[in-house]
């Protein structure tokens, strides 16, 4: 492969290599991409597009006619994909007719033969020339920077992979997260089972926000993968299922990971399930019996150093309701009164925090970080996915992500029943203050609805997802049940002044 700024070339050696690309295109498009691909007859044009579309479908029999006649075949994938062939176009205008605009509003255009619309295509577009080359082809990729970045991307995984011992593999679309975080699944070629590549870029840093540090930092939350390679180390030497790290590149935030199942803790209805929450319960409270150290070595020249959860943590992460949910909720921001007053509360829960239990906490343990493994006794049980951003702090704040799902309505009596197994279990352990953990759990609790009521309006309003906003009504109905707490009796007071839902 060959690069500039603005171009990259590539020989594929044969009609595999051709299918490769196909398939890396399909994890570095985005609804909204146009990519004309051109070619004399016998280029390739058709085999690569029908290994995208194939891709993005994961269905290697997907049957892909060409659209020589009817000129443009659509297909509901995972992201809508328009598939044109232009050879037989009258004239340019008719592109619009056959509902190009609309397809690339909510889509993927993928266009054969683009010269015979070149005037009538967006400007900012994917181009990809496939041209003869002795037994094989060139491809070579012009695109605007933003799609460029993506599929610069895209190909640095597969050298990876290359370099990694899957050369050849297969790759498929996984998920994203909130974060910036995307995971692909990886079959490889041949025999062998499935394995995870976590895709972690590096990022810019963001903009100051206390102190003169961005909220990462401030929230100590993991900026690339050391944090994730220890913990993951150190919970399984403590007996936990956490992924297995095959390969991993740092610099470039690319890791391939043991795949752990695909089974989670919830029905197919999305409801919980309560022998798996249960088992996660008990999961937690053996995990919060340890001692887990501070810093952990992971390369000879790097020791990852778990962060605490420390007031300015807790207080920056408590401070989205006041700065994203109060002005969603009435229009208008707080006023430095309601600022100061509401900053002031949380100092005094904090305060009540300094002779809570204090040990790792994974920090978000619940639905989407959970993988069940009926196969195994035990913790082993429970497939821990998700750890990068522990710290040492309340251990309550665990068990108040879990038994307070985010994303999933737990009913208050399995919400009491997941409470009173996580006691049980820990005094049965010995030397354990029920009465102290209860209004650690309550200040806890608060906190992290706090967070998320506040952090669902920023993803709606700063990045654009608005599908987080259904989660609202399940954050504030949980945020009640803290208030009943007497430690919460201050700041349900300031939420009932402020207007704020769930007081």
């Amino acid at each position: 492969m060959t690069a500039t700024d603005t171009s990259i070339s590539l020989f594929l050696a044969d009609d595999t290599a051709t299918a490769q690309l196909g398939e890396d295109l399909a994890l570095a498009l985005k609804a909204g991409d146009c990519v004309a691909l051109s070619g004399d007859l016998g280029a390739g044009k058709s085999s690569l597009a029908r290994a995208l579309l194939r891709a993005m479908a994961d269905d290697a029999e997907l049957d892909v006619p060409s659209p020589t006649f009817t000129l443009v075949q659509s297909y509901e994938l995972r992201i809508p994909v328009s598939h044109f062939d232009l050879y037989r176009l009258g004239d340019p205008s008719e592109l619009m007719e056959l509902g190009f605009d609309e397809a690339l509003q909510t889509g993927i255009c993928l266009v054969e033969w683009p010269e015979m619309a070149e005037s009538e295509l967006p400007k900012e577009r994917i181009i990809i020339k496939l041209e003869h080359e002795g037994e094989g082809r060139r491809a070579t990729i012009m695109a605007p920077a933003r799609q460029m970045a993506r599929i610069r991307r895209v190909l640095a995984i597969r050298a990876f992979l290359d370099a990694s011992g899957y050369a050849g593999a297969r790759r498929r679309f996984l998920t994203g997260d909130a974060s910036l975080r995307a995971y692909e699944s990886i079959y490889p070629r041949g025999e062998g089972s499935r394995v995870i590549l976590m895709d972690w870029p590096p990022l810019p840093e963001g903009p100051a926000v206390l102190d003169g540090k961005p909220y990462p930092k401030v929230a100590h939350l993991a900026e690339n993968a050391y944090p994730f390679v220890a913990l993951a180390d150190i919970l399984r030497e403590n007996g936990f299922a956490t992924p297995e790290i095959f390969s991993v590149d740092y610099e470039q935030g690319i890791l391939l990971i043991e795949d752990l199942g695909t089974d989670g803790v919830l029905d197919e209805h999305g409801r919980p399930i309560a022998e798996r929450y249960r088992a996660s319960v008990a999961c937690l409270a053996h995990l919060h019996n340890l001692t887990i150290p501070h810093d952990i070595p992971v390369t000879p020249d790097h020791t990852h150093h778990i962060p605490d959860f420390d007031r300015t943590a807790m207080k920056m992460e408590a401070r989205l309701l006041l700065d994203w949910h109060l002005p969603w909720k009435r229009g208008t921001p707080a006023s430095d009164a309601e600022r100061a007053d509401y900053l002031a509360i949380w100092d005094q829960l904090i305060d009540q925090l300094d002779d809570a239990e204090k040990n790792l906490l994974l920090r978000d343990m619940h639905s989407p970080n959970i993988i069940w493994r009926a196969a195994e006794k035990g913790i082993q049980r429970i497939g821990l996915i998700d750890f990068q951003d522990a710290m040492i702090g309340p251990t309550s704040y665990d068990l108040a992500s879990l038994v307070q799902d985010a994303r999933v309505t737990i009913e208050r009596d399995l919400h009491d029943q997941l409470i009173s197994d996580y006691l049980a279990l820990r005094h049965a352990q010995g030397g354990f203050d029920e009465a102290k953990f209860l209004k650690s759990w309550a200040i806890m609790s608060a906190q992290r609805n706090c967070k998320l009521a506040g952090l669902w309006v920023r993803l709606l309003q700063r990045d654009g997802k608005p599908g987080y906003l259904k989660h609202m009504p399940r954050t504030l109905a949980y945020l009640a049940v803290a208030f009943e707490h007497e430690a919460l009796a201050p700041l349900r007071e300031w939420c009932e002044k402020a207007g704020i839902g769930g007081a």
